[in-house]
């Protein structure tokens, strides 16, 4: 189940559980976890693109492994809150993936996620080459901690 709003999201979870946060990019996924009180999120692993049921495969794979109860997608939104193709591209691989299983599925707002994990990267003074290996990870990182602020506060 897609679920647009993050109200209507927190709504079909469990009350403890781990939530897995996506940065979805054209040739990688990034992938992030938080634990299971939902407090914290961590960069956990980058997926390397290669088709949707591959994709599909590697995260769900890693769902059942950790027990994950939800899954967060970064929407790529543009600056003025359109959505352009790449969001598109993110509502038809949550619709795919929704058919393969019974998670809930929310989006996320990621708008600056990837410049904001940069500039942590770059205070952490991590190398660029480093920095391009975990990118996408910590951008998952930002997005998935996004969302388990707002789910802690609402009412």
């Amino acid at each position: 189940m897609i679920h647009e709003d993050i109200a209507d999201f927190a709504a079909t979870l469990p009350r403890t559980g781990a939530l897995a946060g996506l940065d979805l990019g054209t040739k990688t996924i990034g992938v992030a976890v938080s634990d299971g009180l939902r407090q914290v999120a961590s960069p956990l692993t980058v997926i390397r693109r290669r088709k949707f049921t591959l994709d599909a495969a590697a995260l769900l794979s890693a769902a059942a492994e950790r027990g994950l109860a939800g899954l967060v997608l970064g929407l790529p939104r543009n600056m003025d809150g359109s959505e352009g193709p790449r969001a598109q591209s993110t509502r038809a691989f949550a619709r795919n993936l929704s058919r393969l299983t019974d998670l809930p599925i929310g989006f996320w707002d990621e708008r600056l996620s990837t410049v904001a994990a940069e500039r942590a990267l770059l205070e952490a003074d991590t190398s660029r080459k480093r920095r391009a290996e975990v990118i996408d990870q910590v951008a998952a990182a930002y997005i998935l901690q996004g969302a388990l602020d707002r789910l802690r506060n609402l009412p």
